[in-house]
């Protein structure tokens, strides 16, 4: 059950370092969950680019006798894992209160956004071959796997373009989001290549703060002052394709396997699903996932996506909060963050009217790891 959440600011948020964002996101989730650090005896704890969190939060937030204490990293991935440890923590009585937190801070006000997530420099090897020959950091990799979809399936970037505009509509609604101004499917178009076929409005934000959760025992989240939110399922799936031949590179992700199993332990079907909440660091990760969990078929997630179903007009509650795109980037938690304030119906202008059971996507590394979650309220749940 998860029964608190801690968002600090995020955005273009200077001089805290990526611990002090972690404290901080745990100190906000230990109060909205009305509870006190006292009562944490769990603590899940992930990093990002720039590093700089680990066990050692346990001393920073001055929690002592922990019964559960780990660091976690599967990348985009991690959010969700985190969630499925916890759970399976409390539910064997190994920890009673597990707070699970992510943050990160790699914008500085000196240099662009661009330039925050480094490259990997090797003097030899695979790595020296692939910066050699241009192959440097995510987009390009990304740029591979969409072209692959692509040339296969005939999916164009006007496709890709629509899941851009969409999510900029939901983070008009959203008052945390760092992008607010609406786009159009012309300014996607007119947005410079980042690595063809890959705009910068096909791209994640760059983001700094924190986000952490509380899980607990369902008795005792009832006597909380949020609405619990109801694990109800999960899975992992790692495929280890990355930098290796494989034929279902860009056409296939964890999600076709974690997807049904997550849905089979929560005992739904995907014509359950009120909100989705999928993760999104390109506009192609939307589409490949939206195909692999079973929203359209295989292939045809460009037409999809295109036909008028995204957005606050359309029929599918998709990244309600603007996303990665468009909202704030803090990996997997930032669309565990939403679906959680989707089920408890504190969503305000961008509340779905229907918010029983959310769908949760981690992607990490370059489509190679994934995690599912099924979240419900109380009344999903029943």
């Amino acid at each position: 059950m998860i029964a608190g959440l801690g968002i600090t600011e995020v955005g273009k948020v200077y001089g805290p370092s990526p611990t002090q964002f972690a404290a901080d996101a745990v100190r906000r989730a230990v109060v909205d969950a009305g509870l006190r650090l006292a009562d944490v005896d769990g603590l899940l704890t992930s990093s990002g680019v720039t590093g700089g969190i680990s066990v050692d939060l346990q001393r920073d937030l001055g929690l002592a006798n922990l019964a559960l204490l780990s660091h976690v990293q599967s990348y985009g991935a991690t959010a969700a894992t985190m969630v499925q440890i916890a759970s399976l923590a409390v539910a064997s009585g190994s920890a009673s209160v597990v707070a699970c937190v992510f943050a990160d801070s790699p914008l500085r006000p000196d240099r662009g956004a661009g330039a925050a997530y480094g490259t990997r420099r090797a003097p030899a090897g695979w790595w020296g071959l692939l910066g050699a020959s241009g192959v440097i950091g995510a987009n390009p990799m990304y740029a591979l796997a969409a072209r692959r979809h692509m040339a296969r399936f005939g999916t164009t970037t006007e496709q890709f373009g629509h899941i851009a505009v969409a999510q900029r509509a939901w983070a008009a609604l959203n008052p945390i989001a760092q992008q607010r101004e609406p786009i159009t499917l012309d300014d996607h178009q007119a947005s410079r290549w980042i690595a063809e076929p890959l705009r910068l409005l096909d791209c994640c934000l760059v983001s700094n703060g924190g986000v952490a959760v509380i899980v607990t025992t369902a008795d005792r989240a009832a006597s909380l002052p949020q609405p619990p939110v109801h694990v109800l399922g999960w899975a992992q799936s790692h495929p280890g394709h990355y930098l290796r031949k494989d034929p279902d590179f860009g056409l296939v992700t964890g999600a076709a396997t974690a997807g049904p199993v997550a849905l089979d332990m929560a005992a739904i079907t995907l014509a359950d699903v009120d909100v989705a909440e999928l993760y999104d660091c390109y506009t192609f990760t939307v589409l490949v996932t939206l195909e692999d969990y079973g929203f359209c078929p295989k292939g045809e997630g460009g037409p999809f996506v295109a036909s008028g179903v995204l957005g606050p007009a359309g029929k599918l509650r998709l990244n309600t909060g603007g996303g990665q795109l468009s909202g704030y980037y803090l990996w997997g938690m930032t669309p565990l963050a939403e679906a959680v304030i989707q089920a408890r119906g504190q969503g305000g202008e961008r509340q779905a009217d229907h918010h029983d059971i959310v769908l949760v996507s981690g992607n990490g590394g370059v489509l190679d790891h994934h995690a599912t979650l099924v979240l419900a309220s109380a009344a999903g749940a029943s």
